[in-house]
């Protein structure tokens, strides 16, 4: 049983790492599709980001959390407030891929409690299945001995989606810590990773920071979703980007 919310189109998310009910509305506005919220890094704490989730539409299929670990406690109160999916980081082999997947989906598949405490979560004639349905299981693979594994991960029973992290990835073969990689090993894992997800019937996505390279990405068909920025990068942008055009009008004006 694959989740209804990554069967369409190429999606476009951002990366929430401040604690602020602002940025999915702003996100939403802008043209994103969701975000991913990042308790991994960054500022955002459980409580934090469990009041978030709360204020984004229960229907908004792309509201995601990103946990530390695949600790069930986190991801029980994240699931309860509204989370949509769940990204956990550094899977490296079938066990982990299956504690994540018991800890996002309720049984037959997974072992979630039973304990909805926002209402009208799931809609259908069993809360279980409808929730099953709507909650992506999403794995992380940013490692070496992840794509060596990247089977026996993503062909674990329940696991919807594989994200990949190409910074960490490039750091695991020795390359220095980017994300746009067309060549070398990186590539080759996205391709390799691509090759496997279609195989077993499971959505692709990956981090992306640069334009020119997600859109090559998506049109070659390698990646069903990209998580397009991060708001403390994007923000450190604008800000920049502001000073220096106030900067270089001084400047003009100083010289006429």
């Amino acid at each position: 049983m694959k989740t209804a919310a990554l069967a369409s189109g190429p999606k476009i998310l951002v990366h929430q790492t401040l604690p602020s009910f602002s940025i999915p509305e702003w996100a939403k506005v802008a043209g994103y599709d969701g975000v991913i919220l990042d308790l991994q890094h960054g500022e955002l704490g459980l409580d934090a980001a469990c009041g978030i989730l709360r204020s984004i539409p229960r229907d908004n299929a792309y509201a995601w959390a990103r946990v530390g670990s695949t600790d069930p406690g986190q991801i029980l109160r994240l699931l309860d407030s509204g989370a949509r999916g769940i990204v956990a980081p550094t899977i490296e082999s079938r066990e982990q891929a299956q504690a994540l997947v018991a800890a996002t989906k309720y049984l037959p598949i997974g072992n979630r409690s039973m304990g909805p405490s926002r209402p009208g979560l799931y809609i259908g004639d069993s809360y279980a299945e409808a929730g099953n349905l709507a909650v992506s299981t999403i794995a992380q693979i940013e490692t070496r001995i992840g794509v060596e594994r990247a089977e026996e991960i993503i062909s674990t029973p329940g696991l919807d989606s594989i994200y990949i992290g190409p910074a960490d990835l490039a750091v695991s073969y020795g390359l220095p810590g980017r994300g746009d990689w067309d060549d070398g090993p990186v590539r080759d894992a996205i391709v390799h990773l691509r090759e496997l997800t279609q195989a077993h019937g499971v959505t692709l996505g990956i981090y992306s920071g640069k334009s020119a390279y997600t859109a090559a990405l998506l049109a070659d068909g390698l990646v069903d979703y990209v998580a397009f920025g991060i708001d403390l990068v994007l923000l450190n942008r604008a800000l920049g980007d502001n000073i220096n055009e106030l900067k270089t009008a001084l400047s003009t004006r100083n010289r006429s």
